[in-house]
């Protein structure tokens, strides 16, 4: 009797422990409704919480997986969530929540919450979380943090992105084969501003992806690469963007490597030929490197991006598996042991050392006489085949960091009289050379010993020059960072006091109040401020990401600057809708979109939430910048900086009715690199890959100094992450469209490429890129181009007549020809990347001096000025009034 009472009494405080935790499950969940400002569409009304849409529970009734993904969230994220301690699934991707995300539970098994504006994450939130397997924590606007230390607790853990998180510091060395981690498979840190090298530790993990690439221009990867030659389940790397110097490692153990991305570092070398056989290869880029010997040729079916006529690399000639001469692969060879040194790489161009003067290489009828690479900070060591430049008489490898011993070898050379080896690190006995021949060894520490002794640094410097250099150096950076932030609180604590002024000013109106701020060379950043009902601010806090929130304008304010969209005010009729102009009451223009009933589709993104996603993640000078948007009711609305000379089409093909000037060929060549460079932006520059879809001259706008912005972010898609290709519904427009996307539906960059190829041909001939008015052989621009191309005789007469032809014009067309003659070829491999564009473009449009006032330069700062000038500028700029968009309406 009394053991059952006792099961009994154990029973009910079973019973009572459970619903006391399902009441708190269901009070946190509460407060979780509140906090992300739930909508209706959720259905979180019944009072079992187990009921509501997007939340799973376990036999307890205990909240088990949230899964509030891409709901258009805004709002942030209770520091209760921690009290769900059966939480194991939490997914919040593709909202706009802020604030600091809050600790979980310990029992949490995935993590998914990238595309949010979370500011921090707690450092030691992985701490005992031994059960999580994937996290997934991408692009968010973190404060600078290091990837913690707590994260060795995850002993699961099988895929782990970061990639725009605002990391910084180096990679950990736990991620390796010996770290906490045996399962893990996908690592991406991609777009920090993580530095130093690749640990060693990563040698023989089991990491099957693994993304590095793009961190910040301030702070980048480096060192060499010879760790991933131990990666032997890798299926994907990509390390482009970064500063990885020496050669591209032997990658034959890599037998499932099937995508490889080198592009825009510091390799040099030849291309091994384990990289050209590898059986599971699909697509390799090396373009924007130092590259030398032949160029590689990879098996049929590897798609290969390698601008061999525009990029960096050095091969010696431009015919894909020609060998090099004798004599260019003797002296790369010597080469090999230094690790191939990047200034010999930026230097040995083309095919004859002697004829094009390498450094380091003095030549004597057609053959090498001298090597003088003294001083030069190489390392590595003195290479045997060097003996096999028969006919050198010096080699001068003195004052460097060179290690091993004399090879024996260099006695064999009939023609040396001089070897100076001196102040390196060498060790070991000196070979007998014969009798006459020079030899200096002297200032090698250990010569003549048969192992190097510990304590030799290895570095060959020993001046005290070098460490007042060093000292030097160390100075003047710390007093360039606090001259930097010195002005930078300048800016900021003036710029604070307007939007003080400008909040009291709004009360009781919406307003938007939008404000030039200058982030680097290309991307010109705006931060909106709405100053609504109570006169309250919200300010995106990084002062370059658009918080969606922060963009609205109220349908009475747009009424009112286009006068209630007046047939006066339109300036633009398409598919979509109607754009007006118009005006405020400060004498500000803008750009009003309307978009037709209809086109919004709720069961598919629509063109008009594509193109505020787009255009809140990316800013540049050359794409048109988004001001703000409206839903109400079933207007749709967005508002853009206003563009006076409208649309490229209206200059190439509408001049005459338009009643303007046809394009001269250098205001052309402008708009065909500013747009290059936008595009370029969005393929690569950015921390995701943006697909446009539907470049074409309607679509690219020009400003009063004729400079041209890209527009109409409809139709942009986002590439998968990892997915150099993938499946969409067709869209774009017929001319423009590239052929293997037309028929399949397969989506790269290259389908941008091709468009703005058959851009190129319309800016050089005057023609659409379908012309009905043509015979039928000739309606399609691509293909009569590419005809006439071939055939020298005709290409002048596919020149545009009102452009005016000189000699130096003709060249510059001629490039500008074939460029776009390789942007549309018919394979998407065969096409160029828009790096490689611009860089063809580039030199052939001169420097642009702008004919008004950038908006940098009315913001009064420019870090090519002293700090004395600086501050006066910003003394002289606070008298004027703020860049106000502020709109009065009864």
């Amino acid at each position: 009797m009394v053991k059952v009472e006792f099961n009994f009494l154990l029973l009910l405080v079973f019973c009572i422990f459970i619903i006391s935790a399902m009441c708190q499950d269901v009070e946190v969940m509460n407060i979780l409704k509140n906090t992300i400002n739930a909508p209706i569409t959720f259905q979180w009304t019944d009072p079992d919480v187990c009921k509501w849409k997007h939340i799973q529970c376990d036999w307890r009734k205990r909240v088990t997986a949230i899964q509030i993904g891409n709901q258009n969230l805004q709002g942030s994220l209770p520091k209760e969530l921690v009290m769900l301690t059966a939480l194991q699934r939490f997914e919040c991707q593709g909202n706009g929540l802020t604030g600091p995300f809050p600790y979980l539970s310990k029992s949490l098994q995935r993590l998914v919450i990238h595309d949010n504006k979370f500011s921090s994450m707690p450092t030691d939130f992985f701490k005992g979380t031994s059960s999580l397997q994937e996290v997934r924590i991408d692009d968010n606007p973190f404060s600078p943090w290091h990837i913690p230390i707590s994260l060795k607790d995850c002993v699961a853990l099988q895929i782990f992105s970061a990639q725009s998180a605002g990391l910084v510091g180096t990679i950990p060395d736990f991620f390796g084969r010996d770290g906490p981690f045996p399962g893990l498979v996908y690592l991406a840190l991609s777009s920090n501003s993580l530095e130093g090298v690749l640990p060693a530790s990563l040698s023989g993990s089991s990491i099957e992806i693994l993304l590095v690439n793009g961190q910040n221009s301030n702070a980048k990867l480096s060192g060499t690469l010879s760790v991933l030659q131990n990666m032997k389940s890798l299926k994907q790397v990509w390390v482009n963007g970064n500063s990885f110097t020496g050669p591209i490692p032997d990658l034959s153990l890599l037998v499932h490597l099937s995508d490889v991305n080198l592009r825009n570092n510091q390799l040099t070398g030849v291309v091994p030929p384990s990289l050209m056989n590898l059986p599971s290869l699909q697509v390799v880029n090396l373009t924007n490197n130092y590259l030398q010997g032949s160029p590689p040729k990879f098996r049929d079916g590897v798609g290969v991006d390698n601008n061999m006529d525009g990029g960096r690399n050095q091969f010696c000639t431009n015919v894909i598996g020609q060998p090099c001469s004798p004599l260019v692969n003797a002296l790369l060879s010597v080469v090999e042991p230094l690790g191939y040194p990047l200034q010999f790489a930026e230097s040995w161009q083309g095919n004859d050392p002697c004829a094009n003067k390498w450094l380091g290489i003095v030549c004597s009828g057609g053959n090498v006489s001298v090597i003088n690479f003294q001083g030069m900070g190489i390392t590595g060591t003195i290479s045997p085949s060097f003996a096999n430049l028969s006919s050198l008489r010096k080699l001068l490898l003195a004052n460097n960091g060179i290690t091993g011993t004399i090879p024996n070898e260099l006695t064999s050379m009939p023609f040396l009289q001089e070897l100076d080896v001196s102040n390196n690190q060498l060790y070991g006995r000196v070979p007998s050379f014969r009798k006459g021949l020079v030899v200096k060894f002297g200032g090698n520490p250990d010569i003549g010993k048969d192992k190097p002794s510990s304590t030799s640094s290895g570095t060959g410097f020993r001046s005290s020059d070098n460490i007042t250099n060093f000292v030097g150096i160390i100075v003047g950076i710390v007093l360039g960072i606090f001259i930097f932030l010195a002005i930078g609180a300048l800016v900021l604590v003036s710029f604070g006091k307007k939007l003080t002024s400008h909040a009291k000013k709004g009360k009781n109106h919406d307003a938007l109040v939008v404000h030039p701020l200058v982030q680097g060379d290309e991307n010109i950043a705006k931060v909106s401020v709405i100053v609504s009902g109570e006169g309250s601010v919200a300010l995106s806090p990084s002062g370059n990401v658009y918080e969606s929130s922060n963009l609205v304008i109220s349908i009475q304010v747009l009424r009112d600057v286009t006068n209630n969209f007046c047939e006066e005010k339109i300036i633009g009729k398409g598919g979509f809708g109607t754009v007006y102009k118009g005006e405020l009451h400060d004498g500000t223009e803008i750009a009003v979109k309307r978009m037709q009933s209809g086109v919004v589709n709720e069961k598919e993104p629509s063109e008009f939430t594509s193109e505020i996603t787009v255009l809140t993640k990316v800013r540049h000078k050359h794409l048109v910048a988004l001001l703000g948007y409206c839903l109400d009711g079933n207007e749709r609305l967005l508002v853009y900086e206003y563009m006076p000379q409208g649309a490229l089409s209206k200059h190439l093909f509408n001049w005459k009715e338009e009643g303007t000037k046809p394009l001269e060929w250098k205001t052309r060549l402008s708009i065909a690199l500013d747009v290059a460079r936008g595009v370029e932006y969005l393929h690569g520059l950015t921390q995701q890959t943006f697909i446009h879809r539907d470049l074409k001259p309607s679509n690219i706008l020009l400003g009063d100094d004729m400079r041209a912005k890209v527009s109409d972010f409809g139709l942009v898609r986002l590439a998968p992450e990892g997915k150099a290709s993938f499946q969409t519904k067709l869209a774009g427009t017929f001319g423009y469209m590239a052929p293997e996307y037309a028929a399949t539906g397969r989506l790269t960059t290259k389908v941008d490429v091709y468009s703005f190829g058959v851009i190129l041909m319309e800016i050089i001939t005057g023609r659409r890129a379908l012309d009905d008015s043509q015979p039928e052989e000739n309606i399609h621009l691509v293909t009569w181009f590419r005809r006439m191309l071939q055939n020298k005789e005709s290409f002048q007469t596919i020149i545009d007549p009102k452009i005016e032809v000189d000699e130096e014009t003709y060249v510059s067309i001629n490039t500008v020809a074939e460029l776009a003659g390789h942007c549309s070829a018919r394979e998407p491999y065969q096409r160029p990347d828009m790096s490689h564009v611009v860089n063809v473009l580039s030199p052939l449009v001169e420097v642009w001096k702008p004919t008004k006032q950038d908006d940098e330069d009315m913001y009064g700062i420019n870090f090519d000025m002293t700090l004395p000038e600086a501050l006066q500028r910003w003394k002289a700029f606070e008298g004027r009034s703020t860049f106000d968009l502020t709109h009065h309406h009864s």
